[in-house]
This record gives structure tokens, C-alpha cells and sequence, in this order.
């Protein structure tokens, strides 16, 4: 058996190991030359054959089976070329999906997937089974299938990316926290990205659970479509309070809370899990407090919805933010007007800076930085005591940065070296 694997980041490399140690012969393709590839390449296997600076369609002759990476577009010309040939098309998490023993607890969503994925893994930790919490957070899942037994609760963060290589998958539990409009540089329109986020209640049965958002009616029309017991986290009781900042994190919570109810585990089990909860990188996250201001960097925030949950967080307080980045196409109106309600002073930086200053016309205080650490200085000046300085860009970050995470760490590097001591 011969396998393709496109794409050589993360998914790449776990694919590649996974399958040379099961006896395949692997060809590992990219466009992208050695050069760029240098950190990943010394992560796979020796065995693996390297095809990399771009392929055409030699590069099928003789693959029995092509593995996608969530980069890689789903109706890209590659994949559709192998399907006409009759080559099996799949991925790292619908492999590792067919293969899992374990318990599969599966949350998508819009926003909030990596913030309560993390909670829902510290949520059933309490209870008396093992966890293992991956997918579009922390490590490659396919790396970790030998550790996993049927007694696992296996949590998956799961993108649009991910599930729309899922082909078959037995999900125990499945999780859509909120659906509004995202990627559809890459789905098209709103109705097919909501129809994939639905496939992670699609593939459950009667003994299976679907957790839904009752407010967000794209996702409550989405019931129907499933075999599971509904379950709508958004009617279950309070929960305590939340160490980390904001509404929606309450929100998040209650889903959490409701798959620790169906595991079984206790309210006191569950309260205590959510108390001790530390937040997640890059959402809301603390990077410290410098002159009685807190800093928070929220990078994760990569569209207009994302940014209005954050700038809604603090409310009564005086918020400096940092916004903008790569993106088009973006509906702005809501985000324009929670900044003019809840924010103080603006800093933009990125590609979008000139559209933002535009649709801030009229706020008493914004301002356009070269880079992110004139924005980190500037920021800094229009700064009060008991306020705070929050990064969440509600664009991406490619303009500037390789990714999200890249731009928060060196948010967070700028800011602790400004007031190191």
C-alpha cells in the first residue's frame, strides 16, 4: 500500500509516522520548497519519499490512498484528480476517527471551540476515566492512537478545516457551540460551512448525545439532522463563576458542564472543575498587570465575531484595543458598533487598519500604528489605571505574522519586555 500525504505541517508529519510504522510506503508532497520546510522535514520519518517545490499529477501515479492536511482545500484540483481515478481521499482526523477506541466528545463552533474543548477536557478529567484532549488543539491526535483504549474520553477540538474530510466516525458526544459566518473564502457560502460543522451530529445514534446552542438559531435548526439526544446546554443550570473574563465564557462552560452531566460526573465534580479552570492561550488570556493596567491578549480572535465577544468583556472599564489584520469581505457592522459602545481608544494595525479608521469615523479615539510594538507603546500612553490594553484583532494574521498564535507570543514577548524591570 502506497500512501500520499499533502502537505507537510503537523497533520503531515503525524501521518507520516503513523503510517510508515504500520508497514505503508509514503510520499510526503508540498509546494513549498525544502528551504521553507526545513523544521518539519527533520520530523518525519527517514523512510518517507519527499516530492516537495509543487507536483502535478504524476505525483499519483502508483498511491493507493491520498491524505489531506486541513490546509489543504477539500475540492482542491489535486484531490478531485485522485477521486477521478478512483483513489481514496482522507485525512489525519478521519483516519484517527475510524480507529479510535475510545469515547469521542467532538465540539465545533464558530467561536469558543478551543476554550471549551480545554474545559470539557479538565470538566471530565475529574471524573474516573482517562482524557485525551487534541484535534485542532494542542498535538496531532493520530499520534497519540496507541495510548488511547476504549475507556478514553477522547476531546476533539474540530474545525470546518477537519470535518469536512470526515467520511464516517462514530462521535459519542458532539458539540456545536454557535455558527456565523467564517471561511467561506474556502466553503463558498454560509449553508455549506453550516452543513459541515453539522456533520459532528450527523454520524451519531440513538445512544449517542448531540449538545446544542438553543440561542443560535442556525445551530437549533440544525436538531432535526440528528439520530442523538438533544441536549441544549444553554437551558442547563448556572454554573460558578468563571476565572476567565467575558459572557461567552459562561456560555462555553455551560456546554462543558453539560457533557460532564452526560459522562456522569457530579455538579461539585464539575463546579470544582470550572473554578480551577485556567483559560486558554491566546482567548482572553492574562499576559500580566503593569501601572494598575491589565493586559490581555486574545489573538485567537480572527474575525469580527470573535473580536465583539472580547470587547464586550469589560464592561464599565476603560479598554484600549488593538485590532485589525489580513481579511476582506468581513461584515463589520456589529463589531463597529460594540468598539463605539465598549471601547475607549483604538489602536489599528495590519492590512484592514484603513478600512477600520474608516468605519470609526466619529469615535473619539483611534489611532493607526507601523507596527505591533508602536501599537503596544501607543497603547500603553492611552492607558488608565484599572483599565485594560486588550489584543483581539477580529482579523487573521497573515499580513504580519505565520499565524495567530505567532502574533499573540510576540504580543506577549513586546509587552513583558516593555515592563520588565
Amino acid at each position: 500500500m502506497t500512501a500520499l500525504v499533502v502537505g507537510a505541517a503537523r497533520s503531515g508529519v503525524a501521518l507520516a509516522r503513523y503510517l510508515t510504522s504500520t508497514g505503508e510506503r509514503v510520499v510526503v508532497t508540498d509546494r513549498r520548497p525544502a528551504a521553507e520546510l526545513a523544521p518539519v522535514l527533520e520530523k518525519l520519518p527517514p523512510e518517507a519519499e519527499l516530492r516537495l517545490g509543487g507536483y502535478d499529477d504524476d505525483v499519483l501515479a502508483g498511491i493507493d490512498v491520498v491524505y489531506a492536511s486541513p490546509g489543504v482545500p477539500w475540492d482542491s484540483e489535486l484531490l478531485q484528480h485522485a477521486r477521478r481515478r478512483g483513489i481514496q481521499v482522507s485525512s489525519e482526523i478521519d483516519l484517527f476517527l475510524r480507529l479510535c477506541p475510545g469515547s469521542v466528545v467532538a465540539i465545533t463552533g464558530t467561536n469558543g471551540k478551543t476554550t471549551t474543548t480545554a474545559l470539557a477536557g479538565e470538566v471530565l478529567a475529574a471524573g474516573d476515566r482517562p482524557v485525551i484532549v487534541g484535534g485542532n488543539i494542542g498535538e496531532t491526535v493520530l499520534d497519540r492512537l496507541a495510548e488511547v483504549t476504549p475507556r478514553h474520553w477522547v476531546v476533539l477540538e474540530l474545525s470546518s478545516f477537519q470535518l469536512e474530510s470526515v467520511e464516517h466516525a462514530h462521535i459519542h458526544v458532539g458539540a456545536i457551540l454557535n455558527i456565523t459566518p467564517d471561511h467561506l473564502d474556502r466553503h463558498g457560502t454560509f449553508e455549506r460551512y453550516a452543513d459541515i460543522k453539522a456533520r459532528v451530529i450527523e454520524f451519531a445514534g440513538p445512544d449517542d448525545f448531540a449538545v446544542l446552542n438553543g440561542r443560535d438559531e442556525v445551530v437549533r435548526a440544525l436538531a432535526p439532522r440528528t439520530k442523538a439526544q438533544v441536549v441544549w446546554f444553554d437551558e442547563h443550570r448556572p454554573v460558578p463563576h468563571m476565572p476567565v473574563p467575558g459572557a461567552h465564557n459562561l456560555a462555553n462552560a455551560l456546554a462543558a458542564a453539560a457533557i460532564g452531566r452526560i459522562a456522569g460526573l457530579t455538579d461539585e465534580q464539575i463546579d470544582h472543575a470550572i473554578r480551577s479552570f485556567k483559560g486558554v492561550e491566546h482567548r482572553l488570556e492574562l499576559v500580566g498587570e503593569w501601572n494598575g493596567v491589565r493586559w490581555y491578549n486574545d489573538s485567537k480572535a480572527t474575525n469580527p465575531d470573535a473580536g465583539r465577544v472580547a470587547v464586550t468583556s469589560f464592561p464599565g472599564t476603560h479598554v484600549v484595543l488593538i485590532a485589525g489584520g489580513y481579511g476582506s469581505g468581513f461584515e463589520l457592522a456589529d463589531w463597529v458598533r460594540d468598539v463605539r459602545d465598549h471601547i475607549a481608544a483604538v489602536v489599528l494595525i495590519g492590512a484592514s487598519a484603513p478600512l477600520l479608521e474608516d468605519e470609526l469615523r466619529g469615535h473619539p479615539s483611534v489611532a493607526r500604528a507601523a507596527s505591533l510594538s508602536d501599537a503596544i507603546d501607543l497603547a500603553a500612553r492611552l492607558s488608565r489605571p484599572g483599565g485594560v490594553v486588550l489584543l483581539s484583532p477580529a482579523y487573521k494574521s497573515f499580513d504580519m505574522f505565520k499565524d495567530f498564535e505567532d502574533r499573540g507570543h510576540q504580543f506577549k514577548t513586546l509587552v513583558r519586555q516593555r515592563f520588565a524591570a
